[in-house]
């Protein structure tokens, strides 16, 4: 896998107008493009990700699924049928609907979400009772169980996941990377792209930095190859 493959760039936007430079333009240069919530909501699901697959790009939906598994599964069907290269599922849904996940995920790749990369510790300890590092473990533990293939974690927790032996095999994929030229914004737990990939990250999701760089940076194309070299000296 090149460096560049493992960048996946969020669209973060609200209309499909919006998007179309940024596909056309970064799809050479990145391997993937997250279609979140903003977007899927804005124009539908479907036609999304028509659109970015007949721009020539793959796609990550981050649909964040967290329901029953009846439910789940249904879903998981419904968006492995539109070929997507891999879609999530809130971890915190439980082992029994990332399994329903899993068993109607045809050939897309499972991920599973542990702890928003938006939490500060304080949070962490009022929503779930214990540290935010203790919580990821476990949400990875229980995603390992349920067959699925990656999780998502802050890229504070990736040398933590690294270190276990049972989850040997589980993918690795972080929000909450900015590189140093980059504005934090609402990220809380982060590092630079160099950093995560050296702690373990095999895929990292990037948004503001590249679809908005700063004009010293220059294009997004130019904030894409920036990373794809600091990823590629990593390695």
């Amino acid at each position: 896998m090149e460096a560049k493959d493992r960048i996946i760039v969020a669209l973060d936007v609200d209309g499909l107008d919006k998007a179309k430079s940024l596909v056309e333009s970064l799809a050479p240069h990145v391997g993937c493009f997250k279609l979140g919530l903003e977007l899927l909501t804005a124009v539908g699901a479907p036609q999304a990700v028509e659109f970015v697959h007949t721009l020539g790009g793959q796609i990550f939906y981050d649909g964040k699924f967290n329901d029953i598994p009846n439910t789940i599964a249904g879903a998981a069907k419904a968006v492995a049928a539109m070929e997507v290269k891999m879609f999530n599922i809130m971890a915190s849904a439980g082992i029994e609907a990332m399994m329903a996940a899993v068993a109607n995920k045809g050939k897309s790749l499972v991920l599973a979400v542990t702890v928003l990369t938006s939490f500060e510790e304080n949070n962490a300890h009022l929503t779930f009772g214990v540290p935010s590092k203790a919580k990821v473990l476990q949400l990875a533990r229980d995603a390992k169980l349920a067959g699925c293939d990656a999780v998502i974690s802050s890229p504070q927790e990736l040398e933590l996941l690294g270190k276990q032996k049972e989850l040997k095999g589980l993918l690795k994929i972080t929000p909450g990377v900015r590189p140093e030229w980059a504005a934090a914004n609402d990220q809380k737990r982060i590092m630079t792209p160099g950093e995560a990939i050296k702690a373990g990250a095999d895929y990292l999701v990037i948004g503001r930095p590249i679809t908005k760089p700063p004009k010293e940076i220059g294009t997004p194309v130019d904030a894409a190859k920036k990373i794809a070299e600091e990823i590629a000296s990593a390695l």
